[in-house]
């Protein structure tokens, strides 16, 4: 899944070598600027894997949740408002329409 979309692993660029020239960059600075990339693509490539699992975990949880919860088709916010409003009435009673002080 992941890995298709990856070109290098840590162990690529561990293992990369280099032509050397005559002008060719410091061997050791190289080598010093690619152990931190590996170390870099180490903790990405462990981040990448516990967020997949947690990924893994809520998608299930959700599901599982979705099973539980009954269902409520048809409820709308107008049969809310509409029993709301039936409350209103019950518990009010006539003061709540009532418009003269």
């Amino acid at each position: 899944m992941l890995s298709d979309r990856i070109n290098l692993t840590a162990k690529d660029i561990l293992e990369k070598e280099f032509k050397i020239s005559m002008r060719g960059y410091n061997q050791d600075e190289v080598d010093r600027f690619l152990d931190l990339i590996i170390k870099d693509y180490e903790t990405f490539h462990q981040i990448i894997e516990q967020l997949q699992q947690e990924n893994t975990r809520l998608k299930s949880q959700l599901q599982e949740a979705q099973k539980r919860q009954p269902s409520q088709t048809g409820t709308t916010n107008f049969d809310i408002l509409q029993r709301l409003s039936n409350l209103e009435k019950h518990v009010f009673g006539s003061k709540l329409y009532d418009l003269n002080p």
